[in-house]
């Protein structure tokens, strides 16, 4: 099978769109006596594109001229038009297109692909028109839905990561969806990873850590962690960077930021953590709190989005209202005060996650390769049947 998968985001940036096509594209070649040919196309890292790497897991990456997103430098837009990606994908013949987290270049890849009459499989990871009144345009929201209708309304499958995304979907007449979630490494993210000098060198002998780990961003919501940095016996921990990065440390003057992380490092940080938050209400998935339950770590989290099928509230963690900013403190303080409480639900969330490895989910996303073109073989006239 000859997969093209093209990316909205890809290296040097690191998100979850990164991540999950990097464990994608380590599990196909893997699988190489099945996957030998695969193509990535993504924006550049720069316009003179300096620091796209040429391959990765062995198979060739496009990178296509890009610019940068307005206020959010590390975030590119890829140029060119649906022509261009119409050529490139005429020109490697893929049996499928995997398009990840679709929205600008895979507005153009949907295109091109039907006009070429190729297999698409769109997966949705971002809630982009949630991040309309986060970033005061509260009005962009239905124009920005209309967009993701039109993308995935296209696409011969349409993968989505949590039951509240496939819902959400659904209801707006999205057909051909199915269920896709995410796999953790829980060889890198363990227990086993405590570092009681990591905590030292955060926070005095005897204090409770609370941790956040993601981007910072608007539509992440780090500010409703004010309140958090000052509770006496704890130190309130930020592991990740972005465009709010300065405004934050004025919110929050009582945490500190650990910068951006990832690997080894990151999977220290997050076993050393008592208590892992996450307060975003447009999360697809959440990737974060999985990693945090993999290691050991009870989760409070915002009860929309994916964190309602990852956080088992009263056994792994708490789930709060949106909005309901009391709730969030009170779930954090009821972790802090009961140690033993505490700890049972560490045990808990790391057991919850066991089995929920990334081979064991790509294997998956290889059968919904077979299944999207066996669909896309059986379509009549250009038109897919309404299987749901």
């Amino acid at each position: 099978m000859r997969v093209a998968v093209v990316a909205e985001s890809f290296l040097p940036h690191m998100n979850g769109v990164t991540h999950s096509l990097l464990k994608v594209l380590e599990h196909l070649s893997s699988r190489g006596d099945c996957f030998e040919d695969v193509l990535v196309i993504a924006p550049s890292s720069s316009w003179l594109d300096e620091k796209s790497p040429a391959t990765v897991e062995g198979y060739p990456v496009v990178p296509l001229p890009s610019f940068p997103l307005k206020g959010y430098p590390t975030v590119r837009l890829a140029a060119g038009t649906v022509a261009r990606v119409r050529r490139t994908l005429a020109d490697f013949a893929p049996d499928v297109v995997h398009i990840a987290s679709p929205f600008v270049l895979g507005w153009r890849a949907v295109q091109a692909a039907n006009q070429l009459g190729l297999t698409t499989v769109s997966v949705y990871q971002t809630e982009i028109p949630a991040y309309a009144a986060r970033y005061g345009v509260p009005w962009l929201e239905n124009v920005l839905w209309q967009r993701v209708e039109n993308i995935h309304a296209r696409s011969t499958l349409t993968l989505a990561p949590s039951s509240f995304a496939l819902n959400q979907l659904g209801s707006r007449g999205i057909p051909r969806l199915r269920l896709w979630r995410r796999g953790v490494d829980t060889a890198r993210f363990t227990p086993a990873k405590r570092d009681g000098q990591w905590r030292r060198s955060v926070a005095p002998p005897g204090s409770r850590i609370i941790g956040y780990v993601g981007r910072l961003a608007a539509e992440k919501q780090v500010e409703d962690l004010a309140g958090l940095d000052a509770i006496p016996g704890t130190r309130l921990v930020i592991v990740g960077s972005g465009p709010a990065k300065d405004s934050l440390r004025r919110k929050l003057p009582g945490a500190v930021f650990a910068g951006f992380q990832t690997g080894n490092e990151l999977a220290r940080i997050m076993a050393s953590f008592d208590v892992f938050v996450h307060p975003g209400e447009s999360e697809t998935f959440c990737q974060t709190i999985q990693e945090a339950m993999a290691s050991g770590v009870p989760v409070v989290a915002v009860g929309r989005g994916g964190p309602l099928d990852l956080v088992d509230s009263s056994r792994t963690g708490w789930l709060y209202e949106p909005g309901k900013l009391d709730q969030l403190h009170a779930g954090v303080m009821d972790l802090l005060g009961d140690d033993t409480k505490r700890r049972a639900f560490g045990r808990a969330a790391y057991s919850a996650v066991q089995g929920r490895t990334w081979p064991v989910l790509c294997e998956q996303l290889v059968s919904y390769y077979a299944e999207a073109v066996d669909l896309h073989s059986r379509t009549h006239s250009g038109r897919y049947r309404a299987v749901r």
